[in-house]
Order: structure tokens, then sequence, then C-alpha cells
């Protein structure tokens, strides 16, 4: 396969792509196994961005869709919107300092369907946004059957972005997800059929949703919220507001008259 130099001259750009090779390297002699397939994805590649294409090519190419189709409309998605390489920078390091079982950018890049399915949908947006819509919903395809994630290339998502374990997660095709989000598995912002046009939550910045939460309909959850495990939101958050229960209730944080509960710090 030619090597894609989509190069990225951002401070963030730059310093993951150092800290990403100066890994593959080490895990490639460390690891002979593994030598191949890193000097494949990363070592042989010029930038992040032609390392993200040559590899969500990889994992989403179909027989009638060969990796080499697939890597060059991925690197046209790149091109027509270069901010996706720092986007794909940021959640990078978001999954590295927010997950627990993240011990390297490497093993994030590589291996966590999550931080994949996020970069398949950024290009698909791209696409979307470039009036390419069957390619888009192509996208979208692939990466609901082979990552087990579901989002329209229409919603709209920020940067520095962690979705952990990914299965599961849905988001539909007027929602909208802000910066330094932190979402857990079976997540599922979606609508409650009442609606026909914006029918989809808006989720704030820094922003965490626990595991098999529904957040539902044109509802606006705020900067610093925090949403209970299992919880279905029905009604609009306050910011830093912690909500739990079915129907989601207040449970913690200013909207209960409590600025820090410990449920907020340890949820």
């Amino acid at each position: 396969m030619p090597k894609l130099n989509l190069a990225t001259d951002t401070d963030n750009g730059s310093c993951v792509w150092s800290e990403l090779k100066r890994e593959a390297a080490t895990y490639a002699t460390k690891e002979p196994a593994l030598s191949s397939l890193l000097h494949a994805t990363i070592l042989e590649q010029e930038s992040l961005g032609g390392a993200l294409v040559n590899h969500l090519s990889e994992k989403l190419a179909t027989t009638e869709f060969s990796t080499l189709k697939t890597r060059r409309v991925l690197a046209e998605a790149i091109e027509s919107d270069p901010r996706i390489v720092e986007q794909a920078a940021k959640d990078l390091m978001a999954v590295f300092e927010r997950d627990p079982a993240c011990h390297s950018h490497l093993q994030a890049f590589m291996f966590f369907k999550g931080y994949m399915a996020i970069q398949t949908h950024r290009c698909a947006h791209a696409l979307y946004n470039e009036g390419r819509d069957l390619l888009a919903f192509h996208f979208q395809n692939r990466a609901s059957e082979k990552l087990g994630v579901d989002i329209n290339p229409a919603a709209r998502i920020g940067h520095g972005i962690m979705l952990d374990h990914a299965t599961g997660f849905v988001m539909g095709e007027t929602a909208v997800i802000g910066n330094d989000c932190s979402i857990l598995q079976g997540v599922t912002l979606g609508g409650t059929g009442k609606s026909d046009e914006d029918r989809h939550p808006k989720i704030g910045d820094r922003v965490l949703i626990g595991a098999g939460a529904s957040v539902l309909g044109n509802i606006k959850i705020g900067d610093g919220a925090k949403v209970a495990a299992g919880s279905v939101v029905l009604k609009a958050v306050e910011d830093n507001c912690t909500v739990a229960g079915v129907p989601a209730k207040p449970v913690g944080g200013p909207c209960c008259g409590n600025p820090a509960s410990s449920m907020d710090q340890n949820f």
C-alpha cells in the first residue's frame, strides 16, 4: 500500500504522533510477533493522519469495498476537514489520561474500538458534510458491524472524547456531544419518537455518562454533569449536576444544593 502524507502541524498532533511512534518502536522490538503490524500501521507511515487512515481502512474494508478504496476515501475525508487529525490526537490523549486500563497511546490507537469508532465517525461526518451521504452511511454501517457502535454521520462530536468499551453505543442524527466527555458502554443518545426534526440530546462539555444510560429527546445535559449508570434521562440536566434513576432525578451537585457530593466524586 502507498503511504499517505496527511501531516498535521498542530502541537497536540505532533506530540501524540511522536509518542505513538516511540511506543511502536519499543514494542516492535519487545514483541516480534507484532513487529510487522506495528511497522505497517505506524512506523512506516509519515503522519498521524496517514496512520489513522491505514489502520481504519484495514478494519473497515470489505470484499466489495477494498482496503485501497477505503484508504482513498478516508484520506479524502481528512483532507476535506484537517481538524480530524487534531481531534483524533486529543481523543487519544483523553483515553490515555482518563482510562485506568489504558497503559499506552499505542494500546488505545491499535486496540480500543471506542477510539476507532469515534475516528470512523469523524471521517463519515466529513463525507456527509461534503454531500457524500451514501458513503457516510456506508462507514456508519461498517462501524456498527465491526465495532458495535452506531453513530449517525450527521451527529456532531467535539474533541477529547473517551468512549470506553463502546459496545452498544448509539447516537442519533441530531445529537451533539461537546468537548472532553467520557461515555461508557451501552449508552443511547436517542429520540422519544415524538418529534421528526431536532429530536436528540445535546451533551455539554466535560460530561460523564455511565454504562447503560439512555438520554432521550431534544434535551440539554449541562457542562460538567454526570449521569449514573442505567439511568433514563428525559429532562434537561443543569451544569455540574448528578442525576440517577428511572426516570433520572438530581442526586448531587448544585441542583441539590450540594456543590461537591461524594457521589459526584466517586461515580
